[in-house]
């Protein structure tokens, strides 16, 4: 295992390429004002929720189509000059930072759902519809898309980082649910992955390649999904423990005995405590667990009162019911708005956001030792997890003007991934490697692993400009 960063490690290292005058008025020749060099569009596209802070992109355009990717990224490596996609701008690990300088593709605006074959369950999206909009427009139909990262990310940046979310524990990852894609290659040519039949034996599995690969070999242009028809009920409920064990092991006892939870989320005593100064809930300041449970209505009734009977083991009391979506939301309120309570708790922090993931039977044993460690450190933070999978997420709170607090942190991320890595889990379930879990990757998958995708990497990207100096270094 690699010994701690030291602070100065942690800060990326910025090689900027030349982005020469000549590129600039050719992308402003084929694009006019959808390509902009004016500061503060380049400074908010160089910027993310992660906790570094790199020097902007050379110019942004703004893409429409599936040709004007193309074109742009045949325009820049003419020059040898980086791209970098840009989607909503929500990623926690710094994946759209300029760290080799170049331009950002935003394609926000490619937000059409191109296709929607109800009787298929499949959809096809471009890259900038986000999962709020594409559940807006599937809705009349009966159906939905369950991955729910908690950001209203866009697809397309949901299909490039691998995300999951509240949902995994019963629907997957987007690994399990992009069917084919749409991407530009580093040469700027649009190619297809995949198709809308649920499965093919044909050739390399090109969609799971680039699925999760940061955008470091292509653009995503096309994404084409699996959806879900809505469950005839829903249940939503939320429990208090004794103790973070408490709840930890009830979730293990759930998920061992195959009861088919679609959502458990667990909240710590300070996130909750944070949420309710944040949004006035009222909720008791204990650690919870949020739950929701989809099927017919013996269905879920049956999965609500064995999950009840399993929590009271464990001390679980205060259970609070909610069946209507008005309800529902009120109660996933506390989930989705954790990250920004717990920011406004700490008002003008940096968060540095944890992602390991366990086998469900090493839950407790990881999340528990590394809670006594936060603990122990006097670092301000929030814990919220996906549990049911044996994911979780500590999110440190730090003071960006005292680099003291920036190593501690870093510290016990550090000690955190180390203890996964050893329980046989991963550094990251969903936000992706990026800049931040750069140092982790070969202790997880070893260094032939790590060669095996330089690879490929250079195989498909040889002059390196597809989001450069993230995942690895070449």
């Amino acid at each position: 295992m690699n010994a701690p960063a030291t602070t100065a490690q942690l800060i990326p290292e910025f090689h900027p390429r030349e982005v020469p005058a000549v590129l600039i008025e050719a992308l402003k020749a084929r694009f006019g004002e959808r390509c902009s060099t004016a500061l503060v569009v380049r400074e908010q596209h160089g910027r993310d929720e992660s906790s570094f802070t790199v020097p902007p992109p050379a110019a942004v355009v703004f893409a429409e189509s599936t040709d004007d990717v193309a074109q742009a990224v045949r325009l820049a490596a003419a020059h040898a000059v980086p791209v970098i996609p840009f989607g909503v701008g929500s990623s926690l690990e710094g994946h759209l930072l300029a760290v080799q300088g170049g331009i950002s593709i935003d394609v926000s605006r490619m937000n059409k759902v191109l296709a929607i074959n109800a009787e298929d369950l499949t959809v096809t999206v471009q890259p900038g519809v986000t999962r709020k909009q594409l559940n807006d427009e599937i809705k009349s139909t009966g159906l939905f898309f369950p991955i729910d990262p908690g950001a209203d990310a866009s697809l397309g940046g949901m299909a490039a980082t691998r995300a999951s979310g509240t949902n995994a524990v019963r629907y997957g990852t987007m690994r399990e649910n992009v069917l084919a894609l749409e991407v530009v290659t580093a040469q700027g040519e649009a190619i297809r992955t995949g198709t809308r039949a649920k499965k093919s034996s044909a050739g390399y599995d090109l969609t799971r390649l680039f699925v999760g690969s940061e955008g470091t070999l292509g653009v995503i242009t096309e994404v084409t999904l699996k959806i879900y028809p809505l469950p005839e009920a829903v249940s939503a409920a939320i429990c208090s423990f004794p103790s973070i064990e408490a709840a930890v092991r009830s979730v293990i006892q759930t998920v061992q005995l195959g009861v088919p939870i679609a959502r458990v989320e667990l909240i710590d005593a300070n996130t909750v405590r944070m949420v309710n100064a944040y949004a006035k809930l009222g909720l008791r300041e204990e650690p919870m667990l949020l739950m929701e449970f989809h099927g017919s209505p013996a269905g879920v009734k049956e999965q609500a009162e064995t999950v009840q009977e399993i929590a009271a083991e464990f001390g679980g009391n205060a259970f609070e019911w909610a069946s209507t979506p008005e309800e529902r939301t009120r109660l996933w309120t506390a989930r989705h708005n954790a990250y920004f309570a717990a920011v406004q708790s700490r008002p003008g922090c940096k968060v540095i956001s944890t992602d390991t993931c366990v086998p469900i039977s090493r839950l407790a044993d990881c999340l528990l030792d590394s809670v006594a460690e936060a603990d122990a450190s006097g670092i301000p933070y929030f814990l919220v997890g996906h549990v049911g999978d044996g994911n979780f997420h500590f999110g440190y709170l730090l003071d960006p003007n005292l680099p003291e607090e920036r190593a501690k942190a870093e510290q016990l991320n550090h000690a955190l991934v180390a203890r996964a890595l050893r329980l046989e889990g991963t550094c990251t379930g969903e936000h992706g490697v990026g800049l931040h879990k750069m140092g982790f990757l070969v202790d997880e998958t070893g260094a032939g692993a790590v060669e095996m995708m330089r690879t490929i990497k250079r195989a498909l990207d040889p002059q390196n400009i597809m989001n450069p100096g993230k995942i690895f270094s070449l």
